[in-house]
């Protein structure tokens, strides 16, 4: 390839990466890197899972409390009573109580799942709780065992540095050593001033 190929060829590159649109596959744009995709479009409805996270938490919440079964028993009461003591054209459920039955079916079948899916999202709290838990007490014994070598290394320091007792000790050594030599100094002056 002679030097005028390799130019030629440099060309078309710079020319194919200055216009916008063009590109090897011919007409398709140029990917940046730099910037996120577009999202796709899809034909399915989208929903927040949070929202309804939140919202089957709050039906849970509701099942559990007294106030739904005090609820729950007057409306099954009242359904009763009016199906047994109202004139045969108002009732809407006879004896066997079927449609009550599916009622409650329903009923059980939604809660059921909500339920479960509320104790997940509180397993998934609990668990992320844990986790950062037992990091905290990661860093905590990191910064006690630090700090346990930090005061070890202080008291071998410390084992090195003179304490006042030790000095104290010291100097009445050195002040018996001297009277000692004074002492020493005395008698060999009072032994030579006698030989003269």
């Amino acid at each position: 390839m002679g030097v005028e190929d390799r130019d030629g060829v440099k060309e078309r590159a710079r020319a194919l990466s200055a216009t916008p649109g063009s590109g090897v596959g011919g007409g398709r744009p140029r990917v940046r890197l730099d910037q996120p995709r577009a999202p796709r479009r899809s034909l399915l409805p989208e929903y927040d899972p949070e929202a309804f996270g939140r919202l089957s938490e709050k039906i849970a919440r509701f099942l559990g409390t007294g106030r739904f079964i005090v609820w729950m028993t007057v409306i099954i009461v009242v359904w009763i009573i009016w199906n047994v003591a109202a004139p045969d054209h108002l009732r809407f459920d006879k004896y066997p109580f079927i449609f009550l039955t599916l009622m409650l079916s329903l009923q059980a079948s939604y809660a059921a799942p909500l339920i479960l899916l509320a104790q997940n999202r509180q397993d998934d709290r609990d668990r992320v709780t844990r986790e950062q838990d037992r990091k905290q007490n990661e860093r905590a014994i990191a910064d006690t065992e630090y700090l346990t070598r930090e005061i070890a290394a202080l008291r071998l320091g410390l084992g090195e540095v003179a304490t006042r007792d030790w000095i104290r000790s010291e100097l009445q050594d050195v002040l018996k050593e001297l009277e000692l030599r004074q002492l020493v100094d005395a008698e060999s002056d009072g032994e030579y001033r006698r030989r003269e």
